[in-house]
């Protein structure tokens, strides 16, 4: 039998209160597909973290090719030949591609040379980049490209990646995996993390499935469905999302008419004369590749940009468009940001206190400004509660939680707000399948009673999934609303990349 690239033997790690990693075994073949599976919390960041020299595991061993080793720090990783691609990039928007490559590189390197190796890497491998162009200038997949010719400047042997298409079209997605492959017949070895399980099926030859720090079960993907990955990673029957029939009102909860802003950010993207319509009862999906509007539609729907004219925004008929957060959370505006740590939830803080950052309307706040504490704690508790939030008591500091769990807690927050209108960016990005479906039932219960539901992510599966109504937003302009009945994937995956005009329909007032 060949010897490993790399395996693991015992790998342990805790932290305080929690067993993080306990005795993982992991073996990775050269030019192996391997998937890592698991529900948020699973402990696969902590194992990568390990494998990347990031954390130093309590117990256990490493061999690299056959030999007992220990990485400790991610400049020994890279210098052994292991790559690794981070969920959320790393660059510098102000540098070239040229200039972000050298930077990841521990040997000095000549930029003209450099510039030369990332012209003929790009070739070899399908990854079309200009390595002189600034890094604010291109989309999501281009960057994508950008930190995976970092690692193959470098003759990676292992590239570990982290939910690598969870901002890509589904073009580029194709495009990646021809890159991948290619890459595990040259005998580069590849640790996969996805929580799409249809690409770890396509995509992967073996796959490790860890629960609750520990694994759970071995599989080859190939030979499974997308229910089965799912069951071993939850330990359960896998839940499912229920619909009722969509019978939404003519009651306009949120119209934008002609909303257009600069964008306050110099390397932001401007919005141009969108029109829509959002109606009590309905759900309402916005798709499109990061970095074309999503950021600003979202911080303008929420006030945190304020429009030129009251009238580009209405809730409930009412002009806002130039009034401030608090005065259309007032008005029942719920809202979801796309970043969970920073924006919503203070990481630092506890989930009780968490809960009173803007609960403020439930009571837990006097008119004389005095903190009702036992309001604050119960309020948390109902959240945690009703939306299986699985962490160490209300107490525990919101950074402590797992994606999926801190998820749960901050969209549950805003659901026992009891909005008319809720807007929610990216609500199951890098999140379980558990939690997903857990989050989506909750949007759709939602909207049954009456809420009109706002839902920005990439993720079409999800928007086809619980949108009644589907839209595209590319380069600050938005697509025809189409009911998600008369539309498909290809369709809208074409309209991503900007492919859309006047023959794609009219109205972008009303939605389908």
């Amino acid at each position: 039998m060949a010897t490993s690239q790399l395996e693991l033997k015992g790998i342990t790690k805790r932290y305080p209160g929690v067993l993080a990693n306990d005795s993982i075994d992991l073996s990775i073949q050269p030019g192996e597909v391997h998937a890592l599976l698991g529900e948020n919390g699973a402990g696969k960041s902590t194992l990568v973290k390990i494998i990347y020299g990031v954390v130093r595991a309590d117990s256990g061993e490493l061999r690299w090719k056959g030999e007992p080793i220990s990485i400790t720090s991610p400049n020994q990783a890279r210098s052994l030949g292991i790559g690794m691609v981070f969920q959320h990039f790393n660059l510098f928007e102000t540098l070239t591609v040229a200039e972000n490559i050298s930077l990841g590189i521990d040997a000095d390197h000549d930029l003209k040379v450099l510039t030369s190796e990332i012209r003929e890497i790009s070739e070899r491998y399908g990854l079309p980049i200009n390595p002189h162009q600034h890094v604010h200038e291109l989309s999501v997949g281009e960057r994508q490209r950008v930190e995976i010719i970092r690692c193959l400047v470098q003759d990676p042997k292992l590239l570990i990646m982290d939910e690598p298409t969870s901002v890509l079209t589904p073009q580029e997605i194709a495009k990646l995996f021809e890159t991948l492959k290619r890459l595990s017949s040259e005998g580069c070895s590849i640790l996969y993390i996805s929580h799409k399980l249809e690409e770890i099926q396509e995509l992967c030859d073996h796959a490790t499935v860890l629960r609750l720090g520990k694994v759970t079960a071995t599989c080859t993907p190939r030979d499974e469905t997308p229910k089965s990955l799912a069951e071993m990673m939850i330990g359960s029957e896998l839940p499912v999302c229920k619909r009722t029939e969509s019978a939404y009102s003519p009651d306009v909860r949120l119209a934008l008419r002609g909303l257009a802003i600069t964008s306050p950010d110099p390397h932001g993207t401007d919005l141009k004369g969108i029109d829509l319509e959002v109606r009590k009862g309905e759900v309402l999906g916005i798709a499109g590749v990061a970095g074309n509007g999503q950021k600003e539609l979202l911080a303008t729907i929420n006030g945190e940009i304020l429009s030129p004219r009251a009238e580009m925004i209405e809730l409930n008929g009412e002009a806002v468009a130039t009034s401030s957060p608090a005065a259309r959370r007032d008005r029942g505006l719920g809202f979801v940001p796309e970043e969970r740590l920073g924006r919503g939830a203070v990481p630092e803080m506890s989930l009780a206190f968490n809960a009173l950052l803007t609960g403020n309307q439930k009571g837990m706040v006097s008119d004389k400004g005095f903190i009702d504490f036992a309001h604050m704690r119960d309020y948390a508790t109902k959240v945690r509660e009703r939306f299986d939030v699985r962490s160490d008591g209300i107490d525990a500091e919101a950074k402590s939680l797992s994606g999926g769990n801190l998820q749960k807690f901050i969209i549950g927050r805003e659901i026992m707000f009891g909005p008319e209108l809720l807007i929610l960016g990216h609500p199951t990005w890098g999140v379980d399948v558990g939690a997903a479906t857990t989050i989506h039932q909750a949007i759709v219960d939602l909207a049954s009673g009456g809420t009109a539901v706002v839902v920005v992510s990439e993720d079409l599966d999800e928007l086809f999934e619980i949108c009644d109504s589907i839209a595209v937003i590319a380069e600050g302009r938005l697509s025809p609303i189409r009911a998600t009945s008369d539309t498909d994937v290809e369709e809208i995956g074409r309209w991503m990349s900007g492919q859309f005009g006047e023959e794609d329909g009219a109205d972008n007032h009303v939605a389908a």
